[in-house]
């Protein structure tokens, strides 16, 4: 008896990953809401972009502040992103599985989590996305002064294409390839 109580106590004890949940879930709300009033402020600075009266050095100045600027709103979204795949996987790995994401059709595989490590992929490729995000939001400030730095911009693009590829690869994605008229392999005649 004391056996069962203690078993039930410790498989009731999974819930406390709920207050992680609902943390995240606030975190990720936060961060969509923050990105969108930044989004509305930027709105807001383009609308001058086509004022007859800005120089032609004023007008570079707020594109290329446009141009950063929107690149900080992706990743915003991107993080709020990565906090809302969390609290969802978290859920479901510990808690229960949401039925709503299984019936509907419009509910995409990637908030589907299955195991710890379906969470973790998931996760990382979003944060990899991040990754890119910031180097491109990097590589439109640098100034290039001299060849080493156009050879590290090279050389960090040739990076990140090779990061895309390896997780492009480990998804499986490279099926064997069929002669023409032949059907997929595992599709239905």
């Amino acid at each position: 008896m004391i056996e069962r109580i203690f078993e039930r106590t410790l498989w009731n004890s999974r819930f406390v990953v709920v207050v992680a949940v609902v943390a995240s879930m606030v975190a990720a709300i936060g961060v969509f809401y923050i990105t969108t009033v930044d989004v509305w402020y930027a709105i807001a600075h383009i609308v001058d972009y086509a004022n007859p009266l800005m120089s032609a050095a004023e007008r570079k100045a707020l594109h290329d502040d446009t141009v950063t600027h929107i690149v900080e709103v992706v990743d915003g979204y991107l993080l709020a992103t990565v906090m809302l795949i969390f609290a969802l996987g978290l859920y479901e790995l510990f808690v229960s599985d949401i039925d709503e994401a299984r019936g509907s059709r419009a509910s995409s595989k990637i908030l589907v989590i299955e195991t710890l490590d379906d969470l973790k992929t998931r996760l990382a490729k979003v944060i990899l996305m991040i990754l890119v995000v910031k180097l491109f939001e990097h590589a439109v400030k640098m100034q290039l002064t001299g060849v080493l730095d156009l050879l590290y911009l090279g050389a960090s693009i040739a990076l990140v294409g090779l990061a895309l590829y390896l997780t492009h690869a480990s998804e499986g994605h490279a099926e064997p390839r069929t002669r023409a008229g032949d059907e997929r392999p595992g599709t239905p005649h």
